[in-house]
């Protein structure tokens, strides 16, 4: 049938209208550009989805719409746009569904690939398809395992035996990035700490440039925020405490170095390496030695602290625990003897593992009270009655203040002592000025099967190797039991290694420096890896020789605007700023900021509750798309709340846009008989009103897509549809334009009423309307309300409606500013000076 012909009872069936463009759009290359040749490159992405095996739920399906119709608008803009996507499908997550399911991941991968590209395709994304990327292709890991393989050359990748966060669900380590609350970031189970060899990221290197470039990045501040605090550099005081009767010294960072005076304790995290060495070295001293009972209370302690997170040891609320070692060590700067204390609130990443307490830190009162340590205060607040209270330890002060009881720095305030302690610290040789961060280095090892193995080889003679260029990729090789193994694990040798241990024609090989018998390594790599630089992969799919082409990196990145969720703050966006500062470093890119623009979107919800397969209300898009079409669910998903809020997704909500859509159609149809073409600029879409109404539409539409506020950009398109409806006709420039501001949210059926009303193939190839600024001026009045002379409100009409009083005062009436002052009063004169002002003369009595 031509669709010119059609008649006008034919019905909007998107399920036969949205394949079709699609297969045509695919056909016809439209968002495809050519990465060599495009003038005006724009690359519009949005996050990497790993691909559940149940399939995309309608979350992702929010925000890949919610970045696709900014790039179908900055399209419009003239802009070759580019918009990729693949599948992050390597880890745990693919790797636990597979153990469920019983079937092995590189089949469960096929499954879940072909299910996830259904759903990508149904929902109508502008994505280039010609450059996909799969995390578990050998051709994409290749370079993610190239890419360990450089870091570990610029001396960014080492090995060392750590205490590292463990899931014992999922049966693996885990990165502090992916500890949350104490719980594993994947299935929430309480995390422990285990003693492991494992590979890490000198990401701790790249510190002050990951934080200093914060403030010049266009990112959503609450990503902002997150990343400063995770970062969290702390300047303070490095205090070097020698410990009584021996060679030893502990060394305590603090930010409050005015309150060194009034250290009564030290205290040691039960992981601090020093216990170990005082244990040993003190066994044998007879007198001086530790008592045995001393001893088993420590070693009881410290391996019960083993088996608490640290959400758990740093509670609020919490009664703090702790075990007195039988040693002492020396204020350095009164050189009095205090005891050295055990206590789990004492935390090894933080700072040095070591702390002095004080009667300025609340936590460290509650201990001294417990364990009856005296307390000494040092800082007052210069009120009497306030100070009273914190020298009779009713009130614990921990602000800034002024020292007493502090020898020479008596007197001083809290600023000046903080800085003339430190250099007094500094002249003696017990310290000095510390810079520390609550940034760990990047854990890499992962003790699991579904991953990228990890390019290097240990020699007993050369030590670790890494893979030669050459030979990679490293492929993971088929095994038969590829279940986790865990750190307590039965098999023969296989605690606390990944299954890929037990497969000896993978593991045992030859040492690429001295052709000797090595091993590989045989951990994989962490899954954040291969998502921190697929961005770069992208514009290089169609080259197998390098990760990604030099001249097309320069060309399209950094990513001009990527979109996702501000719960990957700390994870996914941290590292990948981080390997993109490393590659600038290398030579190999010439920027190192990944993203142009970073926009968080907000979390959309069931009716009010947060989507989970627990609750069983995580609502898949593909019955929704059978029964109302994609361009209906796009549309209801982004009129539903301010796209960087979320929204609450409701069944019942979907109808009514079903309606809207039908709507649009039906004019359309019904209409296109009274299509008038505009000969001339001054002519006018039937009406003055017309013509403004369009102007202002197309204004409104352009600033809200500009902002990502698309629920007010479609309310404004839901306007400009009832104007349009209720008029006599309806001029080909209305259609046209009614149709394009409609196409970023609902790509399908535009192009099917782009067609009918005789538009050139594609509509998603034109440019967006434009709107004339001095019709805007010129055929609007902005009417100012007043009551007995005083400014109340303001009324925009049409410079048609401003000659119209009667309509003036019922606008002026309707206005709620204006509502609570005429309610109950007599109203004795309504004067309008027309296109300027209406004034309600009132009985104000």
């Amino acid at each position: 049938m031509d669709n010119k012909k059609m008649s006008s009872k034919q019905k909007y069936n998107p399920n036969e209208i949205e394949p079709k463009w699609q297969k045509i759009w695919d056909e016809a290359k439209v968002y495809s550009p050519n990465l060599d040749t495009a003038k005006k490159p724009f690359y519009n992405l949005m996050m990497f989805p790993y691909p559940s095996a149940e399939g995309m739920h309608v979350g992702n399906m929010y925000a890949f719409t919610g970045a696709d119709v900014y790039g179908r608008f900055m399209r419009m803009q003239g802009n070759d746009v580019f918009e990729p996507m693949g599948l992050d499908g390597f880890g745990i997550h693919s790797e636990n569904y597979a153990i469920k399911v019983g079937r092995h991941p590189k089949e469960q991968a096929k499954i879940s690939e072909k299910n996830f590209y259904r759903q990508l395709r149904a929902i109508g994304n502008g994505f280039d398809w010609s450059r996909k990327v799969e995390t578990y292709d050998p051709k994409y890991y290749k370079w993610t395992q190239w890419l360990f393989i450089q870091l570990f050359k610029a001396g960014l990748a080492y090995r060392r035996k750590a205490a590292v966060n463990f899931c014992p669900k999922d049966l693996t380590v885990l990165a502090d990035e992916q500890v949350i609350d104490g719980k594993c970031e994947r299935c929430e189970t309480e995390v422990i700490k285990k003693e492991l060899e494992q590979w890490f990221f000198r990401i701790t290197k790249y510190a002050d440039r990951l934080l200093n470039n914060i403030e010049k990045l266009d990112w959503s501040e609450k990503v902002k925020i997150a990343q400063r605090q995770w970062i969290g550099r702390s300047e303070g005081a490095q205090i070097e405490f020698k410990v009584q009767s021996s060679k030893f010294k502990v060394q305590v960072f603090t930010t409050r170095p005015d309150t060194l005076y009034g250290a009564t304790f030290l205290v040691l995290s039960p992981e601090h390496p020093i216990i170990n060495v005082i244990l040993n070295s003190f066994q044998n001293l007879g007198s001086n030695g530790i008592p045995k009972q001393v001893r088993d209370d420590i070693l009881e302690y410290v391996e019960n602290a083993k088996n608490k997170n640290e959400q758990e040891r740093m509670a609020e609320g919490k009664e703090k625990t702790g075990v007195f070692s039988g040693i002492y060590a020396i204020n350095p700067l009164n050189q009095e003897k205090v005891p050295v204390w055990i206590a789990d609130y004492a935390l090894m990443g933080y700072g040095t593992g070591a702390l002095f307490g004080d009667a300025h830190d609340e936590r460290d009162v509650k201990f001294a009270k417990k364990y009856k340590i005296p307390l000494k205060v040092t800082v007052i607040t210069g009120d009497k009655e306030k100070d009273e209270r914190i020298k009779n330890f009713e009130e614990c002060f921990t602000g800034y203040g002024i020292l007493i009881d502090s020898g020479e720095f008596s007197g001083l305030t809290s600023e000046d002592a903080k800085k003339k302690i430190t250099a007094w610290l500094k002249d003696h040789n017990y310290g000095g000025t510390e810079i520390t961060y609550h940034l760990r280095d990047w854990l890499i090892s992962r003790q699991r099967y579904w991953g990228p193995p990890i390019p290097m080889i240990f020699c007993k003679k050369c030590n670790w190797q890494p893979v030669p260029e050459k030979d990679l990729p490293v492929l993971l090789p088929d095994v038969e039991d590829w279940k986790p193994k865990g750190i307590h694990s039965t098999s023969s040798g296989q605690a606390g290694k990944s299954p890929l241990a037990s497969a000896e024609s993978f593991v045992n090989t030859a040492c690429p420096n001295c052709q000797g018998a090595a091993k590989r390594e045989t951990d994989v790599s962490d899954t954040f890896l291969d998502s921190a630089w697929y961005f770069l992969r992208y514009v290089s799919t169609d080259i197998e020789s390098v990760a990604f082409d030099i001249e097309r990196v320069k060309k399209w990145l950094p990513v001009t605007m990527y979109i996702g969720g501000a719960e990957h703050s700390v994870l996914h966006l941290l590292y990948s700023r981080f390997i993109t500062m490393v590659l600038k470093d290398l030579g190999l890119i010439e920027f190192e900021e990944p993203f142009s623009r970073f926009y968080a979107h907000g979390l959309l919800v069931k009716e009010g509750a947060k989507m989970s397969k627990s609750k069983g209300n995580v609502v898949i898009p593909d019955e929704y798309i059978s029964k109302y079409g994609a361009d209906t669910l796009r549309m209801y998903l982004m009129f539903l709340g301010p796209f960087n809020q979320g929204g609450d997704f409701y069944d019942t909500g979907i109808e009514g846009m079903f309606r809207f859509l039908k709507r649009v159609w039906t004019l359309v149809h019904d209409k296109k008989d009274s299509m008038k073409t505009r000969n001339d600029s001054s002519s006018l879409l039937g009406s003055n009103e017309a013509y403004v109404f369009m102007n202002k539409t197309i204004k409104r539409v352009k600033d809200d897509m500009e902002n990502l506020r698309y629920n007010t950009a479609i309310a404004a398109l839901m306007e400009y549809y009832n104007f349009l409806s209720k008029q006599e006709y309806i001029a080909i420039e209305e259609f046209r334009n009614l149709l394009k501001l409609l196409s970023p949210f609902a790509p399908h059926i535009v192009e099917e009423l782009w067609e009918y009303i005789g538009g050139k193939f594609s509509i998603h190839q034109e440019l967006f309307p434009k709107f004339n600024q001095n019709a805007l001026k010129s055929f609007h009045r902005t009417i100012a309300i007043q009551i007995n002379g005083k400014l109340r409100d303001t009324v925009i009409v049409t410079d048609q409606a401003s000659k119209n009083k009667n309509t003036i005062e019922q606008l002026a009436r309707k206005s709620d500013k204006v509502i609570k002052y005429l309610e109950g009063k007599t109203i004795n004169k309504v004067v309008y000076v027309e296109g300027k002002i209406i004034n309600f003369v009132i009985d104000d009595r």
